[in-house]
């Protein structure tokens, strides 16, 4: 199958690139840059020069292929929904697999799946008319939403964010409040398995990509401490604090999720094989 995907230059792409050449598939994907096609080339996929907001070139490279994915950050709805629309309508009844996340269900009342309300910061809450667009093209077209959950391995600039932010206390990682909400989180590598496993998926299909494994902001900071040198330690900022030093995201830190990834199982049979993130912060991962 020929794939053609957006964001493959950076964190999450470069995993997707390289699960779905290990699963046989040919892959043309976005480069805006001199840089990001370097990259890109490097990874074994074939550049398409272009941003998100030259239309005509994702039309035309959805047109090409078989299945796109959508992982690049769009500027907001607007632009999101118009790279969408582009690459839906070019890739006709193609597989098109576009981008959420879980934040935008906001605190989770006990486990969750993708039947749950939506109630989402601030930061996220643009998406939803993204993805019902998105999605109300089921009967022309084959679009497949995937909401991964707080990303973790390798090279994570989220969660670095949040644990790196200006101004933290030298000598302790911090967490919001008394820690005690949940983080639904899941390996890098295995949401790229779970995009290529979307490739197969019915037409208005929504997926979580979780692990299934959902510890509490407290742990993942002791953990990050031991895995840093710190002998987990630890220090709370209030709500407020946060918000000062890292903006509107800190709300979406502070959420308390929790999910079950039981329907890509059953639909996809797609398995997490990453089960132990505290383990990975542990050991400096």
């Amino acid at each position: 199958m020929r794939v053609f995907i957006t964001g493959a230059s950076g964190y999450i792409g470069k995993a997707v690139v390289a699960a779905l050449l290990r699963h046989g598939h040919e892959v043309e994907a976005l480069a805006r840059t001199d840089g990001s096609a370097a990259v890109v080339r490097a990874l074994g996929a074939v550049p398409v020069h272009g941003g998100l907001s030259a239309l005509d070139v994702l039309t035309a490279a959805a047109g090409r292929a078989d299945a796109v994915i959508h992982l690049a950050q769009a500027d907001g709805a607007e632009a999101d929904l118009a790279a969408a629309t582009a690459m839906q309508d070019g890739v006709g009844t193609g597989t098109y697999v576009h981008t959420g996340g879980t934040w935008v269900h906001g605190s989770t009342d006990g486990v969750a799946d993708e039947d749950a309300p939506w109630n989402p910061p601030a930061v996220v809450a643009w998406r939803q008319a993204v993805e019902e667009a998105v999605l109300a093209r089921a009967s022309t077209g084959r679009p497949v939403v995937l909401r991964p959950g707080l990303l973790y391995g390798g090279e994570n600039r989220l969660i670095d964010a949040f644990f790196t932010a200006p101004g933290v206390e030298a000598g302790a990682i911090p967490h919001i409040g008394d820690g005690a909400n949940h983080w639904s989180l899941v390996h890098v590598d295995d949401l790229a398995e779970l995009y290529v496993a979307a490739l197969g998926a019915r037409a208005g299909s929504v997926y979580l990509g979780v692990g299934g494994v959902d510890p509490t902001a407290h742990e993942v900071a002791t953990a990050i401490s031991r895995g840093a040198g710190l002998e987990g330690k630890t220090v709370s900022l209030s709500l407020d604090e946060a918000r000062r030093r890292m903006g509107p995201i800190a709300d979406a830190f502070a959420l308390d999720q929790r999910f079950t990834p039981a329907r890509a199982r059953a639909e996809l049979g797609w398995v997490p094989r990453h089960t132990d993130p505290l383990a990975v912060f542990a050991r400096g991962d």
